[in-house]
């Protein structure tokens, strides 16, 4: 049995990479969605073990005194991790995973993981990305604000990815993204 693929989608805060990735899910059932570790609160509508694993500052740092992520990133105070053992049992098991994380996450995977796949998730453009993010309605304007700097710094590092896919409309990221799998899985190794 040959080994699973390894997806990673980053970009930026509020590209759209959650919608995307539960966009994706009914269209491409047998990929596994990788649930990440947060220290940041819960937003509406989440639920712990399926959005994200809810951890306490405490609970993070026993994680990574146990080597338990594959990679782990602070983003706007808050700390964001990779659970290592599911990730390297799902792709031993043969099945495509998908990782969905910040920037900062995917280069520190491409140190660990070079032969996966990264995919970097763009907005059509700035406006419309600071429009995503303010209509969360989650965030101060100073956080915005930072955002949208760390976005510019983030966007900068695309160069160390396979893929770019705009995030203009959900169904066409999400075809784009289908068909970087597909193709994936036809390469001559």
């Amino acid at each position: 049995m040959s080994r699973g693929l390894l997806i990673i989608l980053s970009g930026p805060s509020g590209v759209g990479k959650g919608t995307v990735c539960t966009a994706l899910r009914p269209k491409m059932p047998e990929l596994v969605y990788s649930v990440s570790a947060t220290t940041r609160l819960p937003r509406e509508g989440e639920e712990n073990g399926v959005n994200y694993f809810f951890k306490t500052r405490e609970q993070f740092a026993a994680m990574i005194e146990a080597d338990q992520l594959l990679e782990y990133a602070e983003y706007v105070g808050n700390y964001y991790g990779t659970p290592r053992d599911f990730v390297e049992r799902t792709l031993d098991s043969g099945r495509d995973i998908i990782l969905e994380i910040e920037v900062q996450g995917a280069l520190k995977v491409k140190e660990k993981f070079p032969e996966g796949i990264f995919v970097f998730l763009l907005p059509p453009s700035m406006d419309e990305l600071k429009d995503r993010i303010r209509g969360r309605g989650t965030e101060h304007p100073d956080v915005i604000s930072h955002r949208m700097s760390v976005a510019e710094d983030e966007i900068s590092l695309i160069r160390h990815y396979d893929y770019a896919v705009v995030n203009d409309e959900i169904d066409l990221a999400c075809k784009r993204i289908e068909s970087i799998i597909i193709a994936e899985h036809c390469k001559v190794r």
